[in-house]
This record gives C-alpha cells, sequence and structure tokens, in this order.
C-alpha cells in the first residue's frame, strides 16, 4: 500500500514558522542598543529575554559582541528545549559559553542583575489584572542593575479591539493573525495564528493567547507605580514616500498617531 504523502501543514515545524513570521531579532535589537546608547553610557552587557520562548533573540544578542552574555527565561521547558537544539546549536561553541537558558516564572526575582530586559511580542499582556502586571514589573525591577532598561514593545490603534482576521504572505506560507474574541468590558481577548500552505493545507491554532489589550498610559502608570524612574514611549516614524507606512526609525515621543494598527516600543529606567 503506497504510502499518503505529509501535507505541508503536518510536515512544517511551527516554531520556524513563528520566527520567520512574527520575529524581526535584528530590527528589535537595532533599537534596544540605539535605545541604550541614548540613554547610557557605559556598555551594556547582560541581557535577560523575558518569556523568551526559544531564546531567538537572546542568540542574536550574545552573536553580536563579545562581552554580550544573555539569559532566556521561560516557563515552557520543552520550547526552550527546542531552542537548545536549533539556536543555540548553531552558535560557536564560545558564544554558547555567554548564554543560558531558564525555566522559570518571570514573577520570581533572578539571583543575576541584568544591564537589560525584554519582554516582547506583548508577551506580558498575558498579565490580565493591574496588579498581576504591576507584579511583573517589580520583580524585573528587582532583576535591573540601578541604571537598567525594561525594554517591551505594545500594540494599538481603533482595529486593535476588533473580531478580525488579518492575512500576511510570508515565503513559502501565508501568516494569518485572527482577533477571535474580544470583551469591552475588560478588555481581555483571545488571538491565534494560523497558517495555510499553498497545497491548500492549514495549520490551524498554531499558537493561541488568552490576553488582555493593555494601553499605553496604563503600561506607564503600572510601571512607574512599580517604580521605574522613568519611562518613555517610542514611535515609529513616517514613510517620506508613503506617509501611510511607517518607516522602522523609532524615536522617544509624546504624540502618537490615531492609526487603524500600531506597535510601539516602551522603555523603563531602573
Amino acid at each position: 500500500m503506497k504510502k499518503s504523502r505529509l501535507t505541508q501543514a503536518e510536515s512544517t515545524d511551527r516554531h520556524l514558522l513563528y520566527q520567520s513570521s512574527v520575529q524581526d531579532v535584528e530590527s528589535e535589537l537595532d533599537f534596544v542598543i540605539q535605545a541604550w546608547g541614548e540613554l547610557r553610557s557605559r556598555r551594556a552587557e547582560l541581557l535577560r529575554e523575558d518569556f523568551c520562548g526559544t531564546a531567538n533573540t537572546a542568540c542574536e544578542w550574545v552573536r553580536r559582541g563579545l562581552h554580550h552574555q544573555a539569559i532566556g527565561v521561560d516557563l515552557d521547558g520543552e520550547v526552550l528545549q527546542w531552542g537548545r537544539q536549533h539556536n543555540i546549536a548553531k552558535l560557536s561553541a564560545e558564544q554558547q559559553q555567554r548564554i543560558v537558558l531558564r525555566e522559570h516564572n518571570v514573577l520570581d526575582v533572578m539571583e543575576e542583575k541584568a544591564d537589560i530586559i525584554l519582554a516582547m511580542n506583548f508577551s506580558y499582556y498575558l498579565f490580565l489584572t493591574r496588579e498581576q502586571l504591576r507584579d511583573y514589573f517589580s520583580s524585573a525591577l528587582l532583576g535591573l542593575h540601578s541604571d537598567g532598561l525594561l525594554v517591551m514593545d505594545a500594540y494599538g490603534g481603533y482595529e486593535a479591539p476588533m473580531e478580525l482576521q488579518e492575512p500576511r504572505e510570508c515565503e513559502g506560507f501565508t501568516y494569518i493573525w485572527d482577533q477571535a474574541r474580544f470583551n469591552p468590558i475588560d478588555s481581555l481577548m483571545d488571538c491565534h495564528i494560523h497558517f495555510e500552505f499553498s497545497d491548500g493545507s492549514r495549520l490551524e491554532k498554531a499558537f493561541s493567547y488568552h490576553w488582555r489589550l493593555w494601553t499605553l498610559p496604563e503600561i506607564k502608570e503600572i510601571l512607574l507605580e512599580a517604580g521605574f524612574s522613568k519611562v518613555s514611549i517610542y514611535w515609529e516614524g513616517t514613510d517620506e514616500d508613503n506617509p501611510e507606512e511607517g518607516n522602522g526609525i523609532y524615536a522617544a515621543a509624546t504624540q502618537g498617531d490615531a492609526d487603524p494598527g500600531w506597535i510601539a516600543y516602551i522603555v523603563a529606567e531602573a
């Protein structure tokens, strides 16, 4: 009997798809280095990537400098192991000595003091109450040097609370962001990532999130309540040739645009 061939959805690794379609670790760290250089005169060495997943960003940090060290923190031991096998294994032996992954709760204070802590891809939206989010920010503050930075991203815009699906063509597949449910009373929402392929197969709910759609004023207020000394919002500039598109350059701002969708960076100073 002839063996049936696997579909593209069945034969593709969801973590590789995520890294390819969601993450842009090079641009992310370009911004982190830019912000650190604007705010601090000394060299940053230890970066902690919270909710690190496959530790893709932590690996890129280690690759960028001989003095760079990284700690990746996540509760999911399985995804951490994937990161060891597929990302850390690609580092040189010397680079591997400068990175460690921890199966650890980010709410628990860690012994090592970091120069920079990252919480990217809206991961901290998983904290659903002000108390939970403040507890995380307080823990992060205790995990930083006295001049350290907590760097996060945030998203919003008038389409952010809508129930919708947004497809985007990627190399070899279609990425679909699905805002499946939103409750305006408590701002809780269910979101999913699906992937579709040219053979008609589909990887349904490859990743799912139940989180709160936090606003920038809320995040800033809670960071200050947790003890951070200053919080800055970095807003993307506008492309000169296409005013409806961003130019990829972020600068500290107090005024943003009422776009249907935006992504901003938040930099909190210890």
